[in-house]
């Protein structure tokens, strides 16, 4: 990548008069304000359809795109709905926050309504769309079945459905043909809605980096469809799962319960189901951060059933064998290795041996309990690095500098040199630092430009309840803001 900068905000985050952030007018007026701003990046989390929880992490597949994010006023442009249907849809919520219980309760009507209105007269298009992504059918079948079962996970179904029987799985497509059309249908609008939107952008210069999660989540169409390419017992439950091990953050790790990879099933079929997926999320986004890039070199897998992350062990990743088959099957295209959390020098060489650029969090630098925060300082970052201020994992820069200790702040304030007081803008100090380092590419999130503290934060690792529903807001748009970013980009020649 070209010396250059972003901003890192969540579709979800966008304003919008429909209760969460979507492929409507503000994410085109955003794009436009990026370029106003001197940006030349988007960075969004993943765009797929979300599960319990609503963690972008955690989603029904791997490749199927989030329905909340279809904008109801392009549907009601091409008449599959009115004016009034979406006004009268009730999906505002109060405040800057996602209600997704709103969402999950309102949207849908919606989507069928036009779903409906749309009966004979779908476009060419949408056979073309359905028969250049094989997955779609598993996926609709998957949703399919989860409805007729009222939303219960696939390990709990029938079992000549559960173990996907050819008779069962024939007589379920007859029977909810209609139902699984649905579900095409939505994947069509979100696809040609979300293609439109990333054209916009580039016509603007802003390229689109996307999230690829490492991990699918167990009640989702691809475990279920292809259980062979996972760590499962005969009866589909897994032998064990994914997380992160103790350390001086989480005493107990982080307990994911993903399930784990069959490597050696991949190997087999040299990769075919990563080189799918990978190519989607190569038509999908400009550049694809991959999360927890570690997990390719080890991954953690920890004992199903346990209930902390403390008792799993250290199992190898298919290491470059994978990006090897990747790149031949696909050719070169920009990727972010996330490269954070507990280091060895086999990952340090994995991603030296990728030749992509790995991610540094300015936050990390100064945290006295991680010896290796020294290479979170920019003064180190080379050129083939992202530099953060902090990740949709993190605090914000203005709430890290108010909680770390006397020390950690002590430190902090002797790297900025006194450039400025706590009252003057701290939070753009901290930025500063990064965009005048040798990272090619500096990501700053939404909030840190705002200067706003933890009560806009996206996500606290470990926790449910209250992640993932920040909203900017429509003055958070605004003129002054827009040149501050453009003159410190310019500046450092970004």
């Amino acid at each position: 990548m070209k010396r250059s900068a972003g901003i890192l905000l969540p579709v979800f985050s966008l304003p919008s008069p429909y209760g969460i952030g979507c492929f409507d007018r503000t994410a085109y007026r955003f794009t436009d304000w990026l370029k106003e701003a001197g940006q030349s990046w988007w960075q969004i989390l993943p765009l797929g359809h979300t599960s319990y929880g609503d963690s972008p992490y955690q989603s029904f597949s791997a490749f199927a795109g989030n329905p909340y994010f279809i904008d109801p006023d392009t549907l009601a442009e091409e008449g599959l709905v009115t004016r009034s249907d979406c006004s009268s849809a009730g999906l505002e919520s109060a405040g800057n926050r996602v209600d997704y219980s709103l969402q999950y309760k309102k949207r849908y009507p919606l989507l069928r309504k036009a779903y409906e209105n749309s009966a004979g007269r779908q476009s060419p298009d949408f056979d073309t769309f359905c028969g250049r992504n094989p997955w779609l059918e598993d996926y609709a079948l998957f949703m399919a079945l989860k409805a007729q079962y009222g939303g219960a996970a696939w390990n709990t179904w029938d079992e000549d459905l559960r173990l996907r029987k050819p008779a069962a799985l024939e007589k379920a497509r007859r029977e909810l043909a209609q139902e699984m059309d649905f579900h095409r249908f939505i994947q069509y609008h979100f696809d040609k809605q979300w293609n439109a939107l990333k054209a916009h952008a580039a016509e603007s210069g802003i390229g689109i980096i996307g999230d690829i999660p490492i991990y699918t989540a167990y009640d989702s169409a691809d475990t279920w469809a292809h259980p062979e390419l996972f760590c499962l017992n005969r009866d589909g439950t897994p032998t064990a799962v994914a997380g992160c091990p103790p350390d001086d953050f989480s005493a107990e790790g982080q307990l994911w319960g993903n399930p784990l990879y069959n490597w050696e099933k991949h190997r087999e079929t040299d990769f075919a189901w990563w080189i799918e997926r990978m190519a989607h999320c190569f038509r999908l986004y400009d550049a694809v951060r991959i999360d927890h890039f570690r997990g390719f070199d080890e991954y953690y897998a920890i004992p199903y059933g346990a209930h902390t992350a403390e008792n799993g062990r250290w199992e190898k990743g298919p290491g470059m064998a994978l990006f090897r088959a990747v790149e031949k099957a696909l050719g070169k295209h920009e990727v972010i290795a996330e490269d954070l959390g507990f280091m060895t020098e086999s990952v340090r060489q994995l991603v030296k041996d990728s030749g992509f650029p790995n991610m540094k969090v300015l936050e990390f630098a100064f945290d006295t309990r991680d010896a290796s925060g020294s290479d979170h300082f920019p003064h180190h970052y080379s050129e083939n690095c992202t530099a953060y201020t902090g990740t949709h994992d993190n605090q914000t820069i203005v709430s890290w500098y108010k909680t770390i200790s006397p020390a950690e702040r002590e430190k902090a304030r002797t790297y900025l040199c006194d450039h400025c007081t706590p009252d003057e803008k701290l939070g753009e100090g901290f930025i500063g630092l990064l965009m005048r380092s040798a990272a090619n590419l500096c990501v700053i999130p939404m909030q840190d430009w705002l200067g706003l503290d933890d009560s806009s934060r996206i996500n606290t690792p470990s926790t449910l309840g209250n992640n993932w529903q920040w909203r900017m807001t429509d003055a958070d748009m605004n003129r002054p803001l827009c040149e501050r970013i453009r003159k410190m980009t310019k500046l450092f020649d970004r």
